[in-house]
């Protein structure tokens, strides 16, 4: 870290503590906020490392979502460099302490929202004097992001827990808590950007500049509501900057490694997660072995559980057949596992359940998009046909592989964002 570092003023720091009852927050010192209005929402911009200048402070007072990575951290010191009156939440999520006894293997490195990221949130809040909270989210977690993870898997989907965390927890409850405070917008660490379009009167939300880091695949499910109260600071900047700032900033975690698994698997073993979930609850796992077989229906042995495969996986099947095989279709209804070989991953055609058209209105006609079906795909051209208000057929001009039930479809055209929905 560099030695030189840019002073910042000191402000009152709050108390701040955690209920399992459900959200709980105490502390001292949050300003009060003016009435949202469209200067309220274009005067926090993207900033960039060449504009961290005190600015005349906002009328609002911004929430931010400190997850106690380098991310969130550097958008509290922009933030608070810039002059923004703000408060700093944390959301406690998950024990991490439940289910520890059913995990095996060490534990994985990196991940977030654990015990150490609240601390790093609280000393990053300290470090810039901001008042700070953890807010307990616990029971709305479980309720919409564990449960439909554990059901997903058990129903033969693959599930995507951060896009669900997205909805129904970062931008909704978050939200909720942080105007109960007196804040009438948040701010995150997401790679993305969200603008008003005065012709449309709708806000878009934009992939980030750097394509690299962009999470807008992430954010599809947001509503006008939410991208109206949002500011995604570091959507104009690559990471190496971000770095960069945090740095200059003193940031206390500006080093800090990238989370990279999901937070509430403190082992990485999403399988032996599921099993003891279960058993948590009082369930077990039904006695699902059935016959893995070939596309064109040879049976080539057994599978123990559809819930231990996804699409388009090769290692760990469990059979031989003298050539490379994948995982093709997880075969519900007849509880088998269908293997084939890589050119039968490809499809042209899927539908999308619960489509969210978040930076346009409805399409009454079809239209013309590129779409990615996971994170990592290259967006593909396809004609998107909506079938009602929430579902789609969404026809590729080229087959794209492992198009996969559970993840999701996000249509973009260039930059923006047009909506995305669920796989079937």
């Amino acid at each position: 870290m560099s030695a030189t570092c840019l002073k910042l003023p000191k402000t009152s720091v709050a108390n701040f503590s955690a209920s399992a009852a459900g959200p709980v927050l105490s502390g001292t010192g949050t300003p009060a906020c003016a009435p949202l209005s469209e200067e309220a929402n274009t005067a926090t911009q993207p900033i960039s490392e060449r504009d961290l200048t005190p600015q005349s402070t906002a009328k609002c007072t911004v929430a931010v979502a400190m997850s106690g990575g380098v991310d969130s951290s550097t958008v509290a010191a922009i933030l608070h460099a810039r002059g923004q009156a703000m408060v700093g939440l944390t959301m406690q999520l998950w024990n991490q302490r439940r289910l520890t006894h059913e995990e095996s293997g060490a534990p994985a490195q990196h991940r977030c929202c654990s015990i150490d990221d609240v601390y790093d949130a609280r000393r990053v809040a300290e470090h810039l004097g901001v008042p700070f909270y953890v807010v307990n989210f616990e029971r709305e977690f479980e309720h919409s992001v564990i449960r439909p993870f554990v059901n997903d898997y058990l129903e033969g989907r693959t599930p995507i827990p951060c896009t669900l965390c997205n909805n129904h927890v970062k931008f909704d409850q978050l939200l909720l808590t942080a105007r109960q405070i007196g804040a009438e917008r948040i701010a995150t660490g997401h790679y993305a950007r969200v603008r008003h379009n005065p012709v449309s009167g709708r806000y878009e939300l934009l992939r980030a500049v750097d394509e690299t880091k962009d999470q807008s695949y992430f954010l599809f499910g947001l509503t006008q509501e939410q991208l109206a109260r949002t500011d995604f600071p570091l959507g104009e900047l690559s990471k190496q900057e971000v770095r960069d700032i945090a740095r200059r900033l003193c940031v206390p975690v500006a080093e800090k490694p990238e989370s990279q698994e999901i937070c509430f698997v403190p082992t990485g073993n999403y399988v032996r997660f599921i099993e003891g979930y279960l058993q948590e609850q009082g369930s077990q796992l039904p006695d699902d072995s059935g016959e893995v077989v070939t596309t064109s229906g040879e049976v080539l042995g057994r599978h123990t559980g559809l819930h231990q495969y996804t699409v388009g996986q090769r290692k760990g099947i469990g059979v031989s057949a003298g050539r490379p095989l994948y995982v093709v279709l997880l075969d519900r209804a007849n509880n088998r596992l269908v293997v084939g070989e890589d050119k039968d991953l490809r499809s042209t055609t899927c539908e999308v359940r619960d489509v969210n058209w978040v930076s346009i209105a409805t399409p009454s006609t079809p239209i013309e998009a590129m779409v990615r079906v996971r994170n990592r795909h290259e967006p593909a051209p396809a004609q998107i046909t909506p079938l009602d208000a929430t579902t789609a057929r969404v026809a590729f001009r080229e087959p794209q592989r492992a198009i996969t039930p559970g993840q999701a479809a996000v249509f973009y055209a260039d930059e923006l964002v047009l909506g995305g929905g669920w796989i079937r």
